[in-house]
């Protein structure tokens, strides 16, 4: 797994805005002295709840990249970069946590690594706001008849490893809402998609690119002319990428490790 600087500078402004408000702000409360964001990047995270939580909050931005990790921002509080290896469970950095976040990387990893995190934020009472996983949902404004047939084959492609095994994709939200659920936790869920017009045309292009490489991966036919028109559009299109947030909250504090 892993991202350019580039894409997540650009995609920045749009996660930005796509996140649930209240879920930020309930997160915000929890968040208790010490947040450990995982596959943090350039630290998203950091800067999307600047706002709520106090100032001097200490952090620790957890990811197997350590040139994202350099970029990361120093905003918000105390920042302290930790590269690592996702896979590895039992070596994430979880000591002397009081909220454990992650930005755009469930639809990423697998059930049994889901699990396995689940697991671990269970025993030691953690509570875990996870924002922006994508849900399956994809739809323009005009429409294409290729439109639906592009997104099954794109979803699809979201099934395969990201480095993490079978991804979950577009059932990452919500099989971590039950896990959590059966483990006894609160859990909220929200709708957080991302909402681009004719003003986001670099972004829409980019997005375009990679949606078509993906579903061209997953055996779509005719993704090229799909692109085509989809790309031709862009000066007048909108676009609605769904993703949900979820924060799960333990049914007591207990002691962390």
């Amino acid at each position: 797994m892993g991202f350019a600087p580039d894409w997540l500078s650009l995609r920045a402004p749009a996660d930005r805005a796509a996140r649930d408000a209240r879920l930020l702000a309930m997160a915000g409360a929890r968040a208790g002295e010490r947040i450990v964001d995982l596959g943090a990047g350039t630290g998203a995270t950091v800067r999307a709840m600047s706002d709520v939580v106090p100032t001097g909050m200490r952090w620790t931005l957890v990811d197997n990249d350590p040139g994202l990790l350099a970029l990361a921002p120093r905003l918000g509080g105390r920042v302290t970069g930790v590269q690592a290896d996702l896979t590895e469970l039992d070596a994430l950095p979880l000591d002397g946590a009081t909220l454990v976040t992650a930005s755009a990387l469930l639809d990423l990893v697998s059930e049994a690594w889901l699990e396995g995190l689940v697991a671990r934020l269970v025993r030691a009472g953690l509570p875990f706001y996870a924002a922006l996983s994508y849900d399956g949902d994809m739809s323009w404004t005009p429409g294409n008849d290729e439109d639906a047939a592009v997104t099954r084959a794109f979803n699809a492609d979201q099934r395969s490893d990201k480095g993490f095994g079978s991804a979950l994709g577009a059932e990452s939200a919500t099989r971590a809402a039950a896990l959590f659920r059966n483990a006894g936790y609160t859990v909220e869920l929200a709708d957080s998609p991302w909402r681009l017009g004719p003003t986001d045309q670099t972004l829409q292009a980019e997005l375009l690119d990679g949606i078509a490489t993906a579903a061209a991966r997953a055996g779509h036919n005719g993704t090229e002319l799909w692109l085509a028109t989809r790309r031709a559009a862009l000066d007048h299109a909108e676009v609605r990428i769904g993703h949900k947030d979820l924060l799960a909250v333990p049914p007591e504090r207990r002691a962390h490790g």
